[in-house]
């Protein structure tokens, strides 16, 4: 199946389908002609699949080189950034050649953000390999680093050239990072799409059930992500609705030190946590954050985080990109399978981050 991100500026397609990684080389010779292409991937993922991709793209006539990097999250800067810049000029690459972003959600934000930035934007493709990523970060054009102060505090906007999407590569996950890009998986159902909310009532939550289940909540996830990309490419509007959970989710992460949580956990306990107070507020129907938390629990997601510090959130969430001035947007849901924006006064945020 194909997803058809119809951009004005940059259309590109998401090709999800199971056992299409082994096509891959074909797929990348019918979007670019025989250039240099650099692989960007991370010291697990170049274990499983780079040989295979490299190989392949030889195959096609292109000329390869391959950077890894220490997987996880604390790889994330723009001091790795720096040393792929160092690495792509060492091997004269030019804007008519090409990055191919080979792994999960952190290759595939700092390679994306490599190529929008690398003599000043060159093509890359996504190609992702978790779940996370496959639902989520791999779509949509956000690229980012990690800072000290805020998750993806420096980043820019960068469509790719296409995205190929393999479920079978689910397999090789380990099972927290399967069960973690559940949270994102979650929050697409409760934002935009009841009919996968169902989907997910459905399931026993099992990791077999994700598995066999993973091509209907992938296809699902990235029509809601096509959806909102395609109505506020740069993130003005209606693609705030994806950040549900996201405000002190990002905290958490920063909090307990990049890695220590996963993305799609902190999501989760995000999520839980905003809509409990919201609903204190009569800002959201009373049960849905019940809801929230028994979806997250049934899946084995976190629902609580045992660090909690509510004025060190509140300082690290001072620096959230959806802050501005004196305000902060927030994202709550009028009923299951719908999200609004709420702008709130930072101060009140105290609010969102009591236990």
């Amino acid at each position: 199946m194909q997803v058809e991100v119809d951009l004005p500026n940059h259309p590109y397609h998401i090709k999800i389908e199971e056992g299409c990684f082994s096509e891959a080389g074909d797929w990348v010779s019918h979007l670019w002609q025989k250039q240099m292409i650099t692989i960007i991937t991370d010291s697990n993922v170049e274990i499983l699949y780079g040989e295979s991709l490299v190989n392949q793209l030889k195959k096609q006539g292109f000329t390869v080189h391959v950077f890894s990097f220490a997987a996880g999250e604390a790889s994330k800067t723009l001091e790795v950034a720096n040393r792929i810049y160092a690495f792509l000029a060492k091997h004269h690459m030019t804007r008519s050649d090409g990055i191919i972003a080979l792994g999960g959600g952190v290759v595939g934000d700092l390679a994306a953000f490599v190529a929008s930035t690398y003599m000043r934007g060159i093509h890359f493709l996504q190609i992702p390999t978790s779940l996370t990523a496959q639902v989520d970060s791999s779509i949509g054009g956000k690229t980012g680093v990690n800072t000290s102060f805020a998750k993806n505090m420096v980043g820019t906007f960068a469509q790719p050239d296409g995205v190929l999407i393999d479920p079978v590569t689910l397999k090789t996950l380990g099972n927290r990072e399967l069960v973690e890009g559940m949270g994102e998986v979650i929050k697409y159902g409760l934002i935009d799409d009841i009919k996968l909310w169902h989907i997910l009532e459905e399931m026993d939550g099992t990791i077999d059930s994700i598995l066999d289940n993973a091509l209907a909540i992938i296809y699902h996830s990235c029509q809601v992500k096509r959806k909102h990309v395609l109505a506020d490419q740069y993130d003005k509007g209606l693609r705030m609705h994806l950040n549900f959970g996201h405000t002190i989710g990002h905290a958490i992460e920063v909090h307990a030190g990049y890695g220590e949580i996963m993305h799609g956990e902190a999501v989760a306990i995000g999520m839980i946590q905003l809509s409990r107070v919201a609903e204190r507020k009569n800002l959201m129907p009373r049960g849905i954050s019940q809801d929230i938390y028994n979806m997250c629990l049934k899946f084995g997601l976190p629902v609580h985080y045992a660090e909690w510090d509510k004025d060190v959130l509140f300082d690290i969430l001072s620096h959230d990109k959806k802050a501005s001035g004196q305000f902060i947007k927030i994202v709550i849901l009028p009923q299951l399978g719908s999200a609004t924006v709420h702008q709130i006064p930072l101060e009140e945020m105290r609010d969102y981050l009591e236990k």
